[in-house]
């Protein structure tokens, strides 16, 4: 019968030629390592599901079953529903050119939390918290709009200082955007971009190290983009590693989880009771530019949403307490 598995699917699954080759498919067409991931993780849940059986030998109802499981047994979150549809939608129209259609399955019904919102008050005191190139991350976070991912990923030449945009290339949903840039942050911008190019000088100065990470398409394309200023992530990490790939010595960005950390613990450091992550930043962005009269439809350009329903969310948000419903207690 059906069955999953207790021990780590890494351990499990991780000489698989089938995976490997799935993620050199993927890498190959620049998708980002975090999607890479994330799919080839979805994919080994899938196989050990149906008790190892090669994909190949498994029919659409098989997927379906699957992600009926997710829902009904798992409960996971209707995002998490769709990113398992996408990886295995993916795994069979893409790299097994096996065109399939998926529509009886149970949806996740999970509803989504309304987002945690801070007032301009508490941004103000939340920046004003931090200095140099963190500060200047977070006002990226708050004034673009950006997803954490997204800021990290940054490299010098997404920078458009003279009409004042971010370029975001593979987004979420490996979708390109251009995002508002605050004039405000010009002057650290520039500081910032020297600070890569000291870092890069003494990079170049080191024995074996071989640039910035580049997908392999681009760096096919481009072989010298890896040494050269422009190709250097915007906030480089502090240190050289070795690629965990090709064990190659390069600077990789500046580490997600540890700018979450800095955001939460500078936030209770001002003495910000909600609880706050560098997405709460984002979700402040876009409500704030809805108060300020800004149309939705823009807004959903800037945040880079598909369809937008997702950026309504943001309208609930301003229909709470004053915004919204009278309270009967006024009447009294």
């Amino acid at each position: 019968g059906v069955q999953t598995c207790a021990l780590p699917i890494c351990s499990i699954m991780a000489e698989s030629p089938f995976l490997g080759s799935i993620k050199e498919y993927m890498l190959v067409r620049r998708y980002s390592r975090r999607t890479v991931e994330s799919y080839l993780h979805w994919i080994k849940r899938y196989i050990l599901f149906h008790g190892k059986a090669h994909p190949e030998r498994l029919s659409e109802a098989h997927v379906e079953q699957f992600l009926t499981h997710l829902a009904v047994e798992r409960h996971v979150s209707a995002s998490t529903q769709a990113i398992v549809l996408n990886a295995l939608a993916f795994l069979y129209n893409q790299f097994l050119q096996r065109s399939i259609t998926l529509t009886d399955f149970r949806k996740s019904s999970r509803q989504p939390k309304l987002p945690i919102v801070l007032t301009t008050a508490e941004v103000k005191r939340l920046i004003q918290g931090m200095h140099g190139y963190h500060k200047l991350m977070v006002c990226l976070l708050y004034g673009s709009g950006l997803r954490r991912i997204e800021l990290v990923r940054l490299r010098v030449n997404d920078v458009d200082l003279d009409h004042l945009q971010l370029r975001i290339w593979n987004g979420k949903g490996f979708k390109h955007r251009l995002t508002t840039l605050a004039p405000e942050l010009v002057e650290p911008l520039e500081a910032e971009v020297r600070r890569v190019a000291r870092y890069l000088e003494e990079d170049l100065a080191v024995q074996g190290y071989a640039g910035v990470f580049m997908p392999d398409a681009l760096a096919r394309k481009y072989p010298n983009a890896a040494k050269s200023l422009g190709w250097q992530y915007l906030f480089p990490a502090s240190k050289l590693s070795p690629d965990p790939d090709g064990g190659w010595l390069r600077r990789h960005h500046f580490d997600e989880s540890a700018l979450n950390k800095l955001v939460k613990q500078t936030a209770f450091e001002a003495g910000i009771k909600k609880p706050v992550t560098c997405h709460t930043l984002r979700h402040s962005f876009a409500t704030h530019l809805l108060q300020s009269g800004t149309d939705i439809r823009t807004v959903q350009e800037q945040l880079g949403h598909s369809d937008v329903k997702t950026t309504e969310i943001y309208t609930h948000v301003l229909k709470q307490g004053a915004h919204g419903v009278r309270s009967p207690l006024s009447n009294l």
